[in-house]
């Protein structure tokens, strides 16, 4: 048992930094525009309603942590989520805060 609940926590910990990097508003806002197609930073900026600085720092996190994928095309840099699968995730944890129903079963 012990080697089974080592390898949990070295889960735990695994995630732990991804979680982190969501669990922020403006970073959660910037999901939710991604989950429309990838984006250029100016665009992001202006969505999210905050200084080119501040997005770079929510941008340089959520890049570290493997969230965003990015590419340099010209002046401008494009960000896009890196797995698409957040789409999914996304819409499990907006049933949830909705129904705040505990014995709810996600369909995905």
């Amino acid at each position: 048992m012990p080697s089974k609940l080592h390898k949990l926590k070295a889960n735990a910990e695994a995630r732990s930094p991804i979680v982190k990097a969501m669990a922020h508003p403006t970073r959660l806002l910037i999901m939710e525009i991604l989950m429309n197609g990838e984006r250029c930073v100016n665009d992001l900026t202006e969505m999210a309603g905050c200084d080119v600085t501040t997005l770079s720092k929510h941008l340089a996190v959520m890049k570290r942590s493997g969230l965003l994928a990015c590419e340099k095309r010209g002046l401008q840099v494009f960000y896009q989520i890196a797995c698409p699968c957040f789409v999914e995730f996304f819409r499990c944890i907006d049933l949830i805060s909705k129904t705040h129903d505990t014995k709810l079963r996600c369909a995905c």
